[in-house]
């Protein structure tokens, strides 16, 4: 018969988690506030109140410790982009149908690149980590392998799904999605280094709309 005995993590397995997430925690604060090159492992240690043992432990040097930093801010920013989508309204059925029409892929890549601009007024570490030390400290192909994991992949598939649903203009889906993570990012830093930010955001978006509605085809005349 098959084992279905759940494994309960034991006190030492928690430990160890909770001591691996305290040093992510301390890195990701110290890392947004004074950058990678100005932040020692000692800071970070003492932060999380753990030996620089269990750094070495968890982590193989200092930008070991940084990836999964980026990693893990990478992932909270790309799963608030996708509950935003989940949290939009369904659209209704057409006539007497109970089948869900297939949602607007379109009408998904504006709400989520606008759902970006508003989450870039009030986060420092996204821009500071993932933008602008990312590439610096661990190169540009761990980033691109980053942008790829939790936000290019799922941006190349809307942006197929529009084409197939007549939504814009049939080009070349990879050149486009490069095209618009190179926007969005540097969205994110223009709005970072703003003085008011949200007037920042609300430039930004009145350009980005702008050059997204220019790839909706042209109205038949």
């Amino acid at each position: 018969m098959p084992d279905n005995t759940c494994v309960t993590p034991t006190r030492r397995d928690e430990h160890v988690a909770d001591t691996r997430q305290a040093l992510v925690d301390a890195a990701r604060r110290l890392f947004t506030e004074q950058g990678y090159a100005a932040t020692g492992t000692e800071e970070i240690v003492a932060a999380a109140r753990v030996t620089r043992g269990a750094l070495y432990h968890h982590f193989h040097d200092k930008s070991d410790l940084f990836r999964a930093v980026m990693e893990q801010i990478a992932r909270e920013v790309a799963e608030h982009l996708i509950d935003a989508e989940l949290s939009r309204p369904a659209a209704p059925s057409a006539g007497q149908s109970t089948a869900q029409p297939p949602a607007d892929a379109w009408d998904e890549v504006r709400d989520g690149l606008r759902a970006f601009l508003d989450l870039c007024v009030v986060t420092d570490d996204f821009q500071r980590i993932v933008l602008v030390e990312g590439p610096a400290v661990l190169g540009h192909e761990a980033w691109d392998e980053l942008v790829a994991r939790h936000g290019s992949n799922l941006l190349a598939e809307w942006l197929s799904r529009a084409v197939e649903q007549g939504r814009i203009a049939p080009v070349p889906i990879q050149p486009l999605t490069r095209l618009l993570i190179a926007m969005i990012s540097e969205s994110s830093l223009y709005i970072a280094r703003a003085d008011d930010r949200s007037a920042a955001r609300q430039a930004m978006g009145t350009v980005l709309d702008r050059f997204l509605t220019g790839l909706e085809p042209a109205p038949e005349r």
